[in-house]
């Protein structure tokens, strides 16, 4: 490596290092950062490698806990997980095994919840209207159509 890529390989290091630190990021996140910092794309990959290395990035922590504090937090549901995982880059296996952490009856508890919560502030007597009220706003928590369809049904 030459004396001007190794200065700023030691220095995109120890920036992408110190943010690691202070929170957990993704890989994805971290890659973008590089790029607005107009380090080269061959020092940005040696970067991520010794991150991964070091412990400092890990996408599997990462997607646990984002799954589990969207979850538990946001009352997000798995759907509107996997998309924002997906935007972050996270490989498909890694967002399957953190999801599959959710505890099933919890999260269908929380979908049941958050339906009866919102029902009790719709003013609507049509029943239709109503319950297409009710699907849009669960489904824009991000859980799954057939689940809110058992519990407005």
């Amino acid at each position: 490596m030459e004396e001007n890529n190794s200065s700023s390989y030691k220095d995109a290091l120890r920036r992408a290092a110190a943010l690691c630190s202070k929170q957990e990021h993704c890989t994805g996140t971290i890659l973008d950062k590089l790029r607005t910092w107009g380090v080269d794309t061959d020092v940005a990959h040696m970067v991520i490698r010794k991150l991964q290395e070091e412990k400092f990035l890990d996408d599997h922590r990462y997607a646990r806990f984002f799954v589990k504090d969207k979850f538990k937090l946001n009352r997000w549901g798995k759907v509107k997980i996997t998309a924002m995982l997906r935007q972050k880059k996270i490989d498909e296996s890694v967002i399957e095994e953190a999801l599959a952490e959710i505890n099933k009856e919890e999260y269908e508890q929380v979908c049941e919840n958050l339906i009866k919560a919102k029902s009790a502030t719709i003013n609507e007597s049509n029943h239709f209207t109503r319950k297409g009220k009710l699907f849009r706003f669960a489904a824009g928590r991000g859980f799954e159509s057939d689940l809110i369809h058992r519990f407005l049904n």
